[in-house]
């Protein structure tokens, strides 16, 4: 087996969650209007660019923690199929036969889970524990329904396994801040919340986890970039996989316009499928 074939590996049953709750205030001229997740970049919503990476490594079962405006994400995959196939549509019975042509997305296995509209980054989480325990896997991915990256998810798994820890989160060095990551030895030793002035790593999700994570989230109000981390951090038990090359949050509308000027001029260097 090749390499790449290698690095495409099946991995059905490990789920995938991304966090797509949020009110995304920041980019109030969207928001107002629909959730972040939904927001397109190019011709579809920046999550389905997040899951075409994901799945492009054999990973693809996805839970969708939603919350602000859930509602439309729902109904973007319930129409998928209708609105990204060729159909013939019988109006007097209302019959639809799927024609010959097929999208790249059938084997896409979806939970669509109401997690809350003011629930934070660690209760959403915590409330899919028991849909994690029905896949019988032991460690899920989880990331942000708003950045991409042309990250391997298949190398930071391998990277998680070797370590043998609890949690391993994905660093990169973008020109903006989130949560500041202090290094050593392949082991984050202390983790910091959105620093004001601070040159380095951020938390850039990509997270994988061990199931035992969800046991440090009490409840609803926990962030979990906030004591969860910390606690892991302190621990010893939160690696950290470090990604030099492209990563891009959509956090604001001048993110926004950046990445959609990427990928129509072709340059959109998260595409690895």
């Amino acid at each position: 087996m090749s390499t790449e074939e290698k690095s495409l590996d099946n991995h059905s049953g490990i789920p995938v969650v991304i966090l797509c709750g949020g009110k995304g205030t920041r980019l109030r001229e969207e928001t107002e209007f629909r959730p972040k997740p939904i927001i397109s970049v190019g011709d579809r919503p920046i999550i389905w660019h997040i899951m075409k990476t994901y799945a492009h490594y054999g990973f693809k079962d996805f839970m969708l923690c939603l919350g602000y405006k859930g509602e439309i994400i729902r109904d973007y995959f319930f129409n998928y199929d209708w609105n990204h196939s060729d159909i013939k549509l019988e109006l007097g019975s209302k019959r639809v036969t799927k024609l010959e042509n097929s999208h790249g997305e059938e084997d896409w296995r979806i939970w669509l889970i109401d997690t809350g509209q003011e629930t934070m980054t660690g209760g959403r989480l915590k409330r899919l524990a028991s849909y994690i325990d029905q896949t019988g896997s032991d460690i899920f991915l989880a990331t942000y329904g708003d950045g991409v990256s042309n990250v391997n998810i298949s190398d930071i798994l391998a990277f998680h396994r070797s370590h043998g820890k609890l949690a391993t989160v994905t660093a990169v060095r973008p020109a903006s801040r989130f949560g500041e990551l202090m290094i050593e030895n392949s082991l984050v030793t202390h983790f910091k919340e959105k620093p004001q002035t601070a040159e380095g790593w951020i938390n850039g999700g990509y997270f994988v986890l061990n199931r035992k994570v969800l046991d440090l989230i009490e409840g609803d109000n926990i962030v979990f970039e906030d004591q969860p981390l910390k606690t892991l951090s302190e621990m010893g038990e939160l690696a950290v996989y470090k990604h030099e090359d492209f990563w891009q949050c959509m956090d604001t509308y001048r993110e926004l316009e950046l990445l959609n000027n990427l990928y129509n001029s072709g340059q959109a260097r998260w595409k690895v499928w």
